[in-house]
């Protein structure tokens, strides 16, 4: 899987409100997540939203969307075969727990180079990530970082596209989570 990231912070750059009036809060409650329109639009997002929530995860996710790229799409940048130029993407907005905290950028910048080694060496094509690191506003005010993942899928038509973004969801969740158990087993806290 291609991987990459970048920070996007400053004046005029985007915010992750995570206070915002649509939010379903699936740490409290899981069951919620078909609530989630974007999740009946691609196959998978709502399993990858639940583990991505769950319990024993680093991250809480406040938004997400999923569409259909317009613009041509380089297949050569998401490892796939000529003619995989149909994308379909999906971003998602991650923040820490609160037993964790992504005030610093050099912790939050550690915790994207991670994801994005781990994610480099996961065996699907046709699809990349991109973590942007951005500002993030949660409910009490408090003024933190969060991360945007981007997560694109190429196909020669439009389920391919929709299938190779699932598989990449469906990745992404799963190094998401294996960071978190790797972080506990290496913490001397638990």
């Amino acid at each position: 899987m291609e991987a990459d990231w970048e920070m996007e912070l400053g004046e005029g750059a985007p915010v992750i409100d995570a206070s915002w009036a649509g939010l379903v809060d699936l740490r409290t409650a899981p069951e919620r997540v078909a609530e989630i329109a974007e999740t009946q639009l691609l196959p998978g997002l709502a399993a990858a939203l639940v583990r991505l929530n769950g319990p024993h995860s680093a991250v809480w996710t406040a938004k997400c969307d999923v569409w259909r790229v317009e613009d041509e799409v380089d297949p050569f940048e998401l490892d796939a075969e000529p003619g995989q130029d149909i994308a379909m993407a999906c971003y998602i907005d991650l923040l820490p727990r609160a037993n964790q905290s992504w005030t610093a950028p050099l912790t939050v910048e550690d915790v994207c180079k991670a994801l994005v080694e781990k994610l480099r060496g996961v065996p699907v094509c046709a699809c990349r990530v991109d973590l942007v690191v951005r500002a993030a506003r949660i409910a009490n005010d408090a003024q933190e970082l969060g991360i945007s993942a981007y997560v694109i899928g190429a196909g020669a038509d439009e389920p391919a596209a929709r299938s190779h973004l699932g598989q990449a969801v469906a990745a992404f969740a799963d190094t998401v989570s294996s960071e978190r158990s790797a972080a506990h087993r290496d913490s001397p806290v638990q």
